[in-house]
């Protein structure tokens, strides 16, 4: 690899966007879009990428286990731990289960209620809104950093083995004349079909 190239897979690490990391590697701006593009295409870098993440999920010791027992325990929490049972106020943050306090609750806005005007103003209670965050987006992300591919869609397509020669066969039974030839490597926009 070029010490470009190399800039380019230590900057596609951060954020896993091969646009932004081709600009910050140092390549124009006009072509980054299709740089990045091609540079995800070459196996050295490929390699290294994946070389990179595996070193990340040894250090950090984050695999598709540890992403499904995570996600498992977010989805399975329950807000009522964070109220008291009595009272149905929420209770200070020291008292919440871990769970909640690693990261499930993104903030506590906490306001002031008041009852009466001027001098007959006085504080009658706390209106408190909680937010919550995005916890499987984070999760898929922190997946996608170390290449866990716990949430990629896979597809595998079958039977495609012969495939040419049944569509020249069947070509052949409709016009008997006519000889078509197709290559199934060809993409959709460039068909390929001879007559003679």
């Amino acid at each position: 690899m070029t010490p470009k190239q190399e800039r380019f897979v230590e900057q596609y690490l951060l954020d896993l966007n091969a646009t932004q990391a081709a600009i910050r590697a140092g390549y124009s701006e006009r072509t980054a879009n299709e740089q990045g593009a091609q540079l995800l295409k070459k196996p050295e870098i490929v390699a290294a990428i994946d070389a990179a993440k595996g070193e990340r999920s040894e250090k950090t010791k984050i695999d598709a286990a540890w992403v499904l027992i995570r996600l498992t325990e977010e989805a399975e929490a329950d807000i009522a731990d964070i109220f008291d049972e009595d009272t149905g106020d929420l209770r200070p943050v020291h008292e919440w289960p871990e769970i909640w306090r690693r990261g499930l609750v993104a903030g506590v806005e906490i306001e002031a209620l008041f009852d009466g005007r001027g001098d007959e103003r006085r504080q009658i209670g706390h209106a408190k809104k909680v937010r919550f965050s995005d916890r499987i987006r984070r999760i898929e992300l922190i997946g996608k950093h170390i290449g866990v591919k716990a949430f990629e869609t896979q597809l595998s397509v079958n039977g495609l083995d012969g495939l040419a020669e049944r569509l020249e066969r069947a070509a052949a039974r409709r016009a008997p004349h006519a000889v078509v030839h197709y290559d199934c490597r060809a993409r959709p926009s460039e068909p390929v079909a001879r007559t003679g």
